[in-house]
């Protein structure tokens, strides 16, 4: 499993993780398309553009190893914002290659293509 150097671990005073520490020896947790609705809590939006401004931030517009990014905050952006960028696409695979959607991504999170608001503790 590819560890990303530098991507954050988690949104900053928060559970919200966004990084694993050590692969599952059973196998990668499969990344699946998780619908959002308009009534989630403030506190999963900001995780969310918290989570794409981190991917774009590290990775642009290049494809990118799922490595240890977390499937369950991956799964809330895959099919919409992060899409497969190989094909035969394996969602349960550490080497799967994504690719953020940008046309999608700046459409629902523009703030996550704003540098002037990165931070180094996003």
């Amino acid at each position: 499993m590819y560890k990303h150097r530098g991507f954050p671990s988690r949104l900053p005073g928060t559970d919200f993780q966004f990084t694993i520490r050590r692969d599952n020896k059973k196998g990668a947790t499969k990344i699946v398309a998780k619908e959002r609705y308009a009534d989630r809590f403030p506190k999963d939006k900001t995780a969310d553009l918290n989570f794409m401004a981190c991917l774009v931030k590290h990775f642009g517009d290049e494809p990118f190893e799922r490595g240890n990014l977390d499937a369950g905050r991956l799964s809330w952006l895959f099919g919409r914002e992060v899409i497969a960028a190989e094909e035969p696409f394996d969602p349960a695979s550490y080497d799967a290659l994504l690719v953020i959607n940008r046309s999608i991504a700046e459409k629902t999170f523009p703030d996550a293509f704003d540098e002037s608001l990165w931070t180094e503790s996003y």
